[in-house]
């Protein structure tokens, strides 16, 4: 409460962000690569956030990266290719699809 934003780790920070967007109740609230250049434990107490914010019936669009991360989090995601849908659907659905195989990890052999 007495030290500037700016002194907090970079997940402290990350979780004052949300903190202040939720002072304003969204109804949607919409997170644009949250987890970048977190540690281990910030993306853990992160993704503990957005779960129980996700339990108390907020609506979350999540931009991320992490495939870690988003699969453990997300109930359906879209998998985007330089601004083309490739993919809609659920993690495990994702997780085998050939297109964003092919697009993410050049092809399995």
């Amino acid at each position: 409460m007495h030290e500037p934003a700016g002194s907090l780790a970079l997940g402290q920070q990350r979780i004052l962000e949300i903190a202040r967007a939720l002072c304003a109740d969204p109804v949607l609230l919409l997170l644009d690569e949250p987890a970048a250049g977190l540690r281990y434990q910030e993306k853990r107490a992160l993704a503990e956030l957005l779960r129980r914010l996700k339990s108390e019936g907020m609506s979350i669009l999540l931009v991320e990266h992490d495939m870690d991360f988003v699969m453990k989090l997300v109930d359906r995601l879209v998998v985007m290719d330089f601004g083309e849908k490739l993919a809609e659907g659920l993690p495990q659905e994702i997780q085998g699809n050939p297109v964003v195989l092919e697009a993410y990890l050049g092809g399995v052999e």
